[in-house]
């Protein structure tokens, strides 16, 4: 925080001055303002006080001790929801001013400004929302300046009503007079709204008409779900659908409709009573649950009415607390947990817009509980769980989005697309990085269109200029193509580098650092498909100084999809054609003989099976020859499990992953040989899943210690989709803080592909400010 020096002399002290404030950071949408106001106005001083691009701007007169006081209250005692990041303070000629007010907002000037997220139902709204005595009693759209409503309704900066979606909602006369008290706090809560002035809601059939209205829509949407039907609700970032978590029929519907056979299901509860009878709720859990972003939490399930195909074969349940008036008030119509999932189709964006969602929706929801707030930019819900009692977020979306990282020497201007998964944008400032909310993956038409339109958004919003355009190495991405269509020169950075850097950005850190990136996917700037990668980076590029041991792929892409083809490849690898005979394995004998003599003939020939150093991909071999897994619905499905499986009280001896030196210039590797062998004989002797898994994830954690000492770097970076694993992450931390090194790993930004456009807007940065290529 940013403090210029303040008068000293007791001569000047005791006069009259007036000073100049600039306050940055998260100053607008929790406030602010009528905080300066009510400090001000406490303490006899005239001015004034506004919004501007750059944050807060008050210039302020009366007795100088008084100022002072002011200055000290602004920086010790902010709003809760506020973050200040520099106060800088100018001496002005005084003006003899009289009484303090808060001014129309400056429109022009730099964009520095911190964006708020939206915030989850306060406390003291709540209790409006269920007294029968206020004027908004039940009203699903109730908010003050402690809640409500930010970044999915801002239209323009800075933030004022007439900038945002509800400058279609002129204030009644009782709302406006809230609005201009000083003594409410509405005062200049800009989404203010009530019955007579604010949102409405409505219930529609399925083919869009008017059912019911109001509050008797909600009663109606209520029904609707504790019959057995799907209803799309309009939520704060877009739809959600909503069934019985409790009914195996609905979810069983829910499945078929939406072609996820797999993947598991949020739960929105009534309350967290409700979540601690069903899940081991930690105290930081609870802080996390009860927080105002209200993320989906992953949290160990106990059992209890969720029906199995809300999380088939799952130990965990996402489960999450109402974080809307509407999610209130329908929750507690139903008091029982529901199935709150994104409203859309695989592969596609998150709907918003309710007349779009007739048709995007049409065949998943029997109906919609809709209202007419426009939703100016898609939000799903974040999603995040506890590593070492400590948060870590997955996916970076409502409650977290958009975050601003302070990055010394990155210039402002490089504008970066994220990857092919899980994707994001990211913006630099003169003197931080915007990363922007999670936008999914990029497999469909409309897909790609919303990744345009974020890109788009950010630059619009920040009122930037971008001069370079940074995104990932793959030609073949989505995110890639979509940058060379803006017409801005573009730079590319290394997937698995883009992934080390974002951790340390993340940590306010630079180079050097060892950075271990082990995921799943990700093309290396020599063609082959990496994953199991040593980073060594420092202030003027990086080096692979060791990578996992490559094995082939024997199909592919379909590798990704089938955990039993990587389990062959690897197997082929180490033992040749005699794998082939391997069926007393789970994954040979899943392949019927022709499948075996094929994928045998790729692998011989080396057709279509490439090779690959992917972490990700070996997790899917060790599911596999585990029996736990051999094709997968998404993402990680095999890898999850072999997870679970190395629980608490299952500790063996830790498989050996040696490390072997390479000729002077190669790349060392990390062998997997060992580790197989003993792996196979264990599965042989009939040694418990839960042993060999324990043994597997250690083995790999004692590796990095290794790495770390071959590299000789006492930093050391954990990232890649690879540490969503809570387990290895743990141990890996462990083994590493008991070797002497410091090891980073993600807190804030996901560890998978939704951190990359963080990671290749400073790498850019960084190699630019070096006088470097940004990929070299």
């Amino acid at each position: 925080m940013k403090h210029d020096a303040l008068p000293t002399d007791p001569a000047a002290m005791a006069a009259v001055a007036r000073w100049r404030l600039t306050v940055r950071g998260t100053v607008q949408g929790v406030g602010f303002r009528p905080f300066v106001y009510r400090e001000a106005t406490a303490r006899g001083l005239a001015g004034w006080v506004r919004n501007s691009p750059a944050g807060v701007i008050i210039e302020v007169e009366g007795d100088a001790a008084a100022l002072a006081a002011l200055r000290d209250a602004i920086r010790r005692t902010p709003p809760a929801n506020a973050r200040i990041t520099a106060l800088e303070v100018r001496d002005l000629a005084p003006r003899g001013a009289a009484g303090f007010r808060i001014a129309t907002s400056e429109a022009g000037g730099p964009r520095s400004l911190q964006l708020l997220p939206d915030l989850a139902t306060c406390e003291r709204c709540l209790a409006e929302l269920l007294d029968p005595n206020d004027r908004r009693y039940r009203y699903p759209f109730i908010n003050c300046i402690d809640c409500g409503p930010r970044y999915s309704i801002i239209e323009d900066l800075p933030y004022d009503r007439s900038r945002t979606a509800m400058r279609h909602f002129p204030l009644c006369a009782a709302c406006r007079a809230e609005y201009h008290d000083p003594a409410n706090r509405r005062f200049h809560a800009e989404p203010n709204a009530c019955p007579a002035c604010g949102p409405r809601l409505a219930l529609w059939e399925a083919a869009g008409a008017v059912l019911a209205r109001d509050d008797d829509a909600l009663v109606g949407a209520a029904q609707a779900i504790r019959e057995g039907r799907i209803v799309a609700v309009k939520g704060l970032g877009g739809f959600h659908l909503v069934a019985d978590a409790r009914d195996v029929a609905a979810v069983a519907r829910l499945r078929a409709r939406k072609r996820r056979p797999d993947k598991p299901f949020a739960v929105m509860f009534p309350s967290l009573a409700a979540i601690q009878a069903c899940c081991d709720v930690s105290p930081a859990a609870e802080t996390l649950l009860l927080s105002a972003a209200r993320p989906i939490v992953l949290l160990p399930y106990r059992g209890g009415p969720i029906a199995p195909a809300v999380a088939p074969g799952n130990p965990r349940l996402g489960a999450l607390l109402p974080y809307t008036p509407l999610h209130h008030l329908l929750l507690r119509e139903l008091g029982f947990p529901v199935v709150a999932t994104s409203g859309n189709l695989g592969g596609e964006p998150i709907v918003t817009d309710e007349t779009l969602a007739l048709q995007r929706l049409s065949g998943l929801a029997d109906a919609f509980l809709v209202h007419d707030r426009p939703i100016v930019r898609p939000l799903d819900d974040s999603l995040a769980q506890l590593v070492g009692g400590a948060p870590q977020l997955l996916r970076h979306a409502r409650g977290h989005a958009p975050t601003s990282l302070p990055v010394a020497g990155v210039r402002a201007g490089l504008l970066a697309g994220g990857g092919h998964l899980k994707t994001s944008v990211a913006l630099t400032r003169e003197t931080d990085v915007v990363l922007g909310a999670h936008l999914g993956d990029l497999e469909s038409a409309e897909a790609c269109r919303a990744h345009a339109a974020a890109l788009a958004d950010l630059v619009r919003l920040l009122d930037a200029t971008p001069r370079l355009a940074v995104g990932d190495d793959h030609p073949g991405y989505a995110s890639r193509r979509t940058l060379e269509r803006t017409g801005l020169p573009l730079v590319t950075v290394p997937h698995h580098l883009a992934h080390v850097a974002a951790c340390l950005a993340e940590h306010g850190r630079a180079p050097p650092a060892l950075g271990v990136a082990w995921d799943g996917t990700g093309l290396g700037p020599d063609g082959t498909i990496w994953g199991g990668e040593f980073l060594r980076v420092s202030g003027s590029g990086w080096r692979r100084i060791a990578r996992l041991r490559p094995f082939p792929l024997p199909g592919g892409e379909a590798a990704v999809r089938e955990p039993r083809r990587a389990a062959l490849g690897l197997l082929y690898a180490a033992y040749g054609e005699r794998a082939l005979g391997m069926t007393d394995l789970t994954p040979l004998a899943a392949f019927a003989p022709g499948e075996r003599t094929i994928l045998g003939t790729l692998l011989a020939r080396g057709v279509n099976a490439p090779p690959t150093s992917s972490m990700g991909r070996l997790f899917d071999a060790c599911a596999a020859l585990l029996g736990l897994q051999q094709r997968s619905s998404f993402e990680g499905q095999a890898a999850m499990r072999l997870e679970w499986a190395a629980g608490p009280g299952t500790p063996g001896a830790a498989y050996a992953f040696p490390l072997r030196e390479a000729a002077e210039g190669a790349v060392a590797e990390l062998d997997w040989r060992p580790a197989l062998d003993a792996l196979l004989a264990d599965i042989r002797a009939g040694v418990d899943i839960g042993v060999i898994a324990d043994a597997w994830h250690r083995g790999l954690a004692a590796a990095i210690v290794a790495a770390a000492e071959h590299a000789g770097e006492r930093t050391v970076v954990l990232s890649g989709g690879c540490f969503q694993n809570t387990f290895l992450t743990e141990v890996a931390v462990a083994a590493l803080r008991a070797g002497g090194f410091e090891p980073l790993w993600h807190r804030r930004i996901p560890p998978n592909d939704g951190g990359l456009a963080l990671g290749q807007a400073v790498w850019a940065g960084w190699m630019e400010h070096a006088g470097e290529s940004p990929c070299a």
